[in-house]
């Protein structure tokens, strides 16, 4: 009776569990549904629109535009985010390694969701990792908005599941690890990896060393804790660095020993910024995106859904663009305009010292007033001011108030420095500095090589290569030398009168008499043309142009790819006095070299979207506009310059001659091959010019003030020959010792046929006879 009794209650006692286990199980499965239904709603998009597979396939994407040398290397980049992907086989193993093994160990063993670490950290509430897998974080980056309540962080937790998922069953391991690499920012417009390894290594990702590859791999956690380049953080990303080093050691990556090598190392890096004002060719790439804004208006891309004409975006279509320039050739450039300019600079400011009108010359205070108070107007603290309705009076008086400023200075081949002062003493402190041009290209194929606009593109963004426009002087002679041995057949022995000569008044259309006067003092009786333009004569250029006239030297030069449309036809243009820019005279001369052809300057060889499609080819575009054996006899005549005329220093060995307390920078050059050139100095030394040319290489130099006013006050040191030529020597130096730019030291090709006498020193038919051209009037 008693067992029968306590069977009842055994019973009982069991019964009272049932409605906790169903109700477990209730919750359990109900909370599973929940989470199902869940991801099933954020699958269908109930809680904001998820990728599509063709958004999967092409992840919307600010792809940088690259811009690339002809030698193959990166010159800068147009972007709203400076974002060049990479392919998986340009990524070292050792970045590989270090990322898998910090940050997702299971990488190539989950499917997107890695429920051990998504258990344990739900299990230590985070205190021992997150569970976000590399997946997670490329969907975050690909597709996820911030969000703003925990609510929608947990949703977006969701999204980022059934993305990782969608991206999983979609791309292979090694594709998702390179999207993850290519997104990531990792501060200072280094976005993605090949910007972060060549902004801070300086080199491609296939280059990068494991103690690097740990550098950047400790930056994804937090690029700004971590950063290498950071003053304040690089003792923590050192030792990141050296954490991420143990951890590749722990997977099995790298062995004990080398990770006790790699952490005793120290943290190098080799910051290269690549904003729009860094790097190299700065003043090219300005000039490149108005030539690309102009081709993108002319090649459309094609045509939406709503039938409207859709154009290529060069901050977001990763194109890549191939130009015509040379790395190396563009580094010598610029090298040799900083080398000489800070010297020349040094020596400017010296016979500025008490000039009481300084930085100008030869003006009044009233004068100087007027200078000031266009670049006050031009400038843009006075646009934004009056944008803002500002009175003009109340803009004219905040340039007299101090303020924090960073300005330009020449230390050690130009640097920054911070100081104080007003902004109008900013514009007197600027105006001072003078400033250069160079441009060099191959004149068989038009293909530009070098072009340097200015001494430093952050302070000083006007182009002087395009864009500027001075007068040339004495380098417009040889288009005058070249018509009249195009029309006359002259010899560069032929002999003219080195006397006072005069174009009458009301021929030509010169008003009134023109009697131009010689640089140097006094008359040198017969002398060759060749001496002529050696030494630059002002007299026989009269004589010249009174026989051939202007009309014809103009559509010489007009053919010559030069815009002729502000150059007046009086005499006066034979001494260089028309405005022209560095590019058009470049772009004439390179006909000379090139046996009379002229090739249209080429700046971009193709233009190729992210695919790797060919949107663009250049073709040189290339007609004949005089002889050759008249292109032929004016280069001899111009090589008579480099002989025993104005640019005769190319030649010299002695050391003393042209030093000028060391101005004349590179010196001495000892030139021993054939050059080509022509010097050219304007009114009071306003702008100094060289045009030089070798058989494979044309290139010009400009240098002057930035109003004609700032020169210097004697030809000593404001003429052409010490103002331009030495960054022209310095250059053309600096390529033939990099042999593999193959740059010219033969002879200028000789017509086989060549009916014009250019030997001078050997016996000719007849003597050298005196040129028929008319004699002096006196007047």
């Amino acid at each position: 009776m008693a067992q029968s009794k306590k069977k009842p209650a055994k019973q009982a006692k069991t019964s009272n569990h049932k409605p906790y286990i169903k109700g477990f199980w209730i919750l359990f499965l109900s909370g599973l549904a929940a989470v199902i239904l869940v991801f099933l709603l954020a699958s269908w998009g109930a809680f904001g629109k998820l990728p599509t597979f063709e958004e999967l396939e092409n992840p919307e994407s600010n792809l940088a535009t690259e811009i690339l040398s002809s030698d193959g290397k990166t010159l800068g980049k147009f972007y709203n985010e400076n974002r060049t992907p990479v392919k998986y086989e340009d990524l070292p193993q050792n970045l590989v390694d270090a990322v898998v093994a910090t940050e997702d160990r299971r990488f190539y063993e989950h499917s997107g969701i890695d429920m051990r670490g998504t258990a344990r950290a739900v299990a230590f509430l985070g205190s021992k990792g997150g569970a976000s897998t590399i997946t997670q974080q490329l969907a975050k980056l690909l597709f996820s908005d911030t969000p703003s309540s925990k609510f929608e962080r947990v949703l977006q937790k969701v999204k980022e599941w059934i993305i990782a998922a969608r991206l999983e069953s979609q791309y292979t391991k090694e594709e998702i690890i390179t999207m993850y690499l290519n997104k990531q920012d990792f501060l200072f417009q280094a976005v993605g990896i090949r910007s972060a390894s060549k902004i801070y290594f300086d080199k491609e990702p296939r280059e990068l060393h494991p103690e690097e590859s740990a550098i950047i791999a400790g930056m994804l956690k937090n690029p700004r804790q971590f950063n290498p380049y950071r003053e304040i953080s690089r003792d923590k990303s050192l030792e990141r660095r050296n954490t991420v080093l143990a951890l590749m050691a722990e997977t099995g990556k790298i062995t004990e020993t080398e990770r006790d090598s790699l952490i005793a190392m120290p943290m190098e890096i080799k910051f290269s910024p690549e904003g729009h004002a860094d790097g190299i060719a700065t003043y090219f790439r300005e000039y490149l995106r108005a030539f690309m804004s102009e081709w993108i208006e002319e090649n459309p891309k094609g045509v939406d859904a709503d039938g409207n004409e859709e154009y290529y975006n060069i901050y977001r279509d990763g194109l890549v663009i191939t130009t015509t320039l040379d790395s190396r050739m563009q580094r010598y450039a610029e090298e040799a305009v900083t080398a000489h300019m800070e010297n020349l600079q040094r020596e400017f400011d010296r016979q500025n010292e008490k000039n009481s009108t300084a930085p100008f010359r030869d003006i009044s205070k009233e004068e100087e007033e007027v200078i000031i108070n266009r670049a006050m107007r031009n400038s843009d603290r006075w646009r934004k001011m009056a944008a803002q309705d500002i009175s003009v009076k109340d803009i004219k008086a905040s340039f007299d108030k101090k303020t924090d400023m960073r300005v330009f200075v020449w230390k050690d081949g130009a640097k920054e420095v911070d100081t104080v002062m007003t902004p109008r003493d900013s514009i007197l402190y600027y105006k001072r500095f003078l400033r250069a041009g160079l441009l060099s290209m191959t004149p068989q194929t038009g293909e530009v090589k070098a072009w340097v606009g200015g001494i430093n593109y952050k302070h000083f963004q006007y182009d002087h290569v395009k864009t500027g426009r001075r007068q040339v002087g004495s380098t417009f002679k040889p288009f005058l030398y070249a018509t009249a041995i195009d029309q006359l057949h002259l010899s560069p022995c032929d002999t003219v009168p080195d006397i006072p000569y005069c174009i009458p008044a009301g021929e030509m259309g010169a008003q009134k008499a023109w009697c131009p006067e010689n640089s140097s003092s006094g008359f040198k009786g017969m002398v060759t043309l060749k001496s002529a333009l050696a030494n630059s004569i002002n007299t026989v250029s009269a004589r010249l142009m009174h026989r051939v006239g202007p009309k014809p030297v103009i559509n010489l030069i007009e053919k010559l790819g030069v815009d002729t449309e502000n150059i007046p036809e009086v005499p006066s243009i034979a001494l260089g006095t028309a405005d022209l820019s560095l590019f058009e005279m470049v772009s004439a001369y390179s006909a000379f070299a090139n046996k009379g052809v002229h090739v249209e300057p080429q700046i971009v060889s193709t233009i190729v979207d992210k695919n790797g499609t060919v949107l663009y080819q250049s073709v040189p575009k290339a007609k004949d506009i005089i002889s050759q054996e008249s292109a032929y006899v004016t280069v001899n005549l111009m090589e008579g310059v480099t002989q025993y005329g104005s640019g005769a220093r190319l030649r010299s060995g002695a050391i003393n001659n042209y030093v000028y307390n060391n101005v004349v920078t590179g010196h001495p050059y000892a030139f021993k091959n054939p050059i080509a050139g022509k010097t050219g100095t304007t009114q009071n030394q306003s702008d100094g010019w060289f045009m030089g040319m070798v058989p494979n290489l044309v290139s010009g130099v400009w240098v002057g003030g930035d109003d004609r006013s700032v020169h210097f006050p004697s030809i000593t040191y404001g003429q052409g020959a010490t103002m331009a030529l030495p960054i022209w020597a310095v250059f053309m130096k600096k390529c033939y010792e990099d042999e593999e730019l193959k740059i010219s030291k033969g002879d200028f090709e000789r017509p086989e046929n060549l009916s014009i006498r250019v030997d001078c020193s050997a016996p000719a038919e007849g003597a050298a006879q005196e040129v028929d051209l008319p004699d002096e009037l006196d007047f």
